[in-house]
């Protein structure tokens, strides 16, 4: 059998002696290394390259093709009779292997020449050049071949570029497993997606090769793992959890220098934290093992630095000592590389937007002055639900419509924090709006009940669930908010900055998983723990979808943005590392480099570093820490913002004055700080305590 698409994320990479490596090492460059690797359908190949360049291999299958049972041929002939009736536009073919499959198993019902004629006859999509190569072959002419790397997301861009999706019927040939973030793509562009499943991926039969590969890793006998799927990574970790040492597993290869065919196995590797050291500059087998053995020919006395990598295990070193954002390494870790091109063309759009803003009255003020760590006269100061419950005219506002009713209205929004912002004195003023309505165009049923807040009446319950989030592509469905930005912008005062501000991926994942508020984030933590793939894909469509979101309140006259994760606190160090801090790293990325970010999360003061470490240009600290050790332990280098206990404002005057001396006074003048409580303003505060709050920062402040 012929092999499958490189880096398909399901099938085995492609090799060809008459395609040798542009940077070819010399003979024994592995100089005797132990290489493992988990390659099936050209097992001999991989052990004859392997020892080509002077290694030892250790070759175990870790996965065979299952074809659809009779039962399940079914789809296919389904599939067959909408070509052959006009329902199909657009096929897009994932593999060779699964193509060629394909017609030889209609063959059996149908005419053959007449299902390659009717193939030619609509949109024709090649995933790569094996799929284009099959269909070539068999006499359909692809009419569009996907570009390097051949990825999902180059899929998209392709149907982007050629306006393929909205209003069109597309058939999706998978193989080996679906692509739950294709066809959400697919259908978030208005397509009518139909999945036609060809293959199946399943461990070998005999899977004792595999397990004692899995010994020599743990053993530390193998010093280079070479992946060539995504599926081998999938199987590989299934078999030691079967074994009981998945965990001791991911920690020993880690210590090996792992190569990656390419991007999807790469991404798939990064879910398991696994470090990858390198890709080929092209996705074939050959080119794989040579670059591999170029690698640790010049490296294997060095100190390793993989392109992408998990890093440093919690906030304490090994001696004990507390450790600041500048002891985390996070240089390759969610590296522009990895981001969607996408999001990259959408935050240089917003970073030329952005550009004008130094022309506006408002940058130079002392909020934005602050967030850039300037020294400013005053100490800036504003609050979270600083438009809310407890001042009179919005419950006027709000009496006369539901929560969502009011923050799909941007001139009420608009109206409501301008008139907030006048009675208090604050110097920058936050969007009036609610970190979930995102949801909604991702295809959650979300309502807001009196006395039990924020509902999703579909929630998340198992792995199946994530694969109908669909991801936000663009701004049409959240446009109120946009204009909320636009409206609050244009009637402000030209001197004070408007904040956007987004929910961050954790709080979101766990409002879409537990349905509304809880105590333990039970349902959220098993999914978590126990599927690793399906959190991370939520959490990237999250990341994603967040990412839009705030570039367009940027590009509408957003000045500052905020992320809040005010749920995050229930997570230790360890589990923010693994399940979080990846996404953040990537989301922060994606936004716009100057745009202050302000990174705010409650409840656990040993994730303060890690906010940091995710390179906003604030961290925003609660009030479970004193203000001065909190910003000793995230760094000088970053602006912070917080912490009055909210509270407080339900204190005397005089007691209130007495906390924002000491806070102040842990300030100590240093440019950057940014008066704020440590979480939002509740109902039942007193309208003048938070008047006369912003006046005593102001007053024991001025400098």
């Amino acid at each position: 059998m012929n092999s499958g698409t490189a880096d398909d994320g399901s099938g085995s990479a492609g090799h060809s002696d008459q395609d040798p490596p542009s940077d070819t090492p010399s003979a024994g460059a592995f100089l005797g290394a132990n290489v493992a690797s988990f390659e099936s359908r050209q097992l001999v190949a991989m052990q004859q390259l392997i020892r080509k360049h002077g290694g030892q291999p250790w070759v175990s299958r870790s996965m065979q093709d299952c074809p659809v049972t009779d039962a399940g041929q079914r789809p296919l002939f389904d599939f067959a009779q909408t070509l052959l009736t006009g329902g199909i536009d657009t096929v897009i073919a994932m593999t060779g292997v699964g193509f060629r499959y394909l017609i030889d198993a209609l063959s059996v019902r149908f005419q053959r020449q007449q299902i390659l004629d009717f193939m030619s006859d609509v949109t024709t999509i090649a995933r790569g050049p094996k799929p284009n190569a099959a269909m070539h072959q068999l006499g359909v002419s692809a009419t569009y071949k996907v570009g390097h790397p051949h990825t999902w997301r180059d899929i998209l861009k392709l149907v982007d570029e050629q306006g393929l999706a909205a209003n069109r019927n597309i058939a999706v040939l998978e193989y080996g497993e679906t692509n739950p973030s294709l066809i959400a793509g697919l259908e978030a562009r208005g397509a009518v997606v139909l999945p036609v499943t060809i293959y199946k991926w399943k461990l070998p039969d005999d899977v004792q090769p595999l397990r004692d590969n899995i010994q020599r890793i743990i053993d530390r006998q193998i010093d280079v793992t070479l992946f060539t799927s995504a599926q081998q990574v999938v199987h590989l970790l299934q078999v030691a959890q079967e074994l009981g040492c998945r965990e001791v597993l991911i920690d020993r290869l880690s210590q090996t220098v792992i190569a990656s065919i390419g991007p999807t196995t790469t991404e798939r590797l990064l879910e398991f934290q696994l470090p990858v050291y390198l890709e080929p500059d092209q996705g074939k087998m050959a080119r794989l093992v040579a670059a591999a053995a170029n690698y640790w020919q010049q490296h294997r006395d060095q100190k390793h630095r993989p392109i992408a990598h998990k890093w440093v295990p919690n906030s304490y070193s090994q001696e004990g000592k507390k450790m600041s954002s500048s002891d985390i390494d996070t240089s390759s870790l969610g590296s522009n590389k990895t981001l969607d091109a996408g999001l990259l063309a959408d935050r240089t759009l917003t970073e030329n937007v952005a550009k004008e803003f130094a022309s506006q009255p408002w940058y130079d003020g002392p909020f934005l002055k602050a967030c850039r760590r300037e020294a400013t006269d005053v100490t800036p100061v504003w609050l979270m639900r600083q438009a809310g419950r407890y001042m009179q005219e919005y419950q006027e506002v709000r009496s006369k419509l539901t929560f969502l009713e009011l923050c799909k209205n941007p001139s009420l929004c608009s109206e409501v924090m301008c008139t907030a912002v006048a009675k208090l004195g604050v110097d920058a003023a936050i969007i009036f709006s609610d970190l979930l309505p995102i949801l909604e165009p991702m295809g959650f049923d979300l309502t807001f009940g009196p006395g039990h807040g924020p509902q999703i009446h579909n929630p998340i319950r198992v792995s199946l669930d994530v694969d109908r989030v669909t991801e936000l592509v663009d701004m049409d469905s959240l446009d109120f908010v946009v204009e909320t930005v636009r409206q609050t912008r244009n009637d402000l005062p030209r001197h004070l900055p408007v904040i956007g501000f987004a929910g961050s991926p954790f709080t979101l994942a766990s409002y879409c998983i537990e349905g509304g508020g809880s105590k333990n984030y039970a349902n959220t933590k098993r999914l978590m723990y126990s599927d690793e793939i399906a959190w991370n894909t939520l959490m990237r469509k999250l990341t994603f979808s967040v990412a839009r979101y705030l570039n367009a309140q940027v590009r509408a006259g957003a000045g500052c943005v905020q992320l809040f994760d005010s749920w995050v606190g229930a997570l230790s160090p360890t589990d923010y590392q693994r399940y979080v801090l990846p996404h953040m790293i990537q989301l922060i990325q994606a936004l716009p480099g100057n745009v202050p970010v302000i990174n705010f999360g409650t409840g656990n003061p040993q994730l303060l570093p890690y906010y940091a470490a995710a390179k906003p240009s604030v961290v925003g600290v609660d009030w479970r820490m004193e203000l001065d050790a909190a910003w000793d332990w995230i760094g000088e280098e970053f602006a912070v913002q917080g912490n009055l206990d909210p509270l407080v404002l339900l204190a005397d005057q005089t007691i209130i004055r007495r906390q924002v001396q000491r806070i102040l006074g842990q300030a100590n003048g240093r440019p950057g700080h940014i008066f704020n409580l440590g979480h939002g303003i509740i109902p039942e505060t007193p309208v003048e305590n938070a008047v006369a709050l912003v006046e005593m920062v102001h007053e024991i402040s001025s400098r």
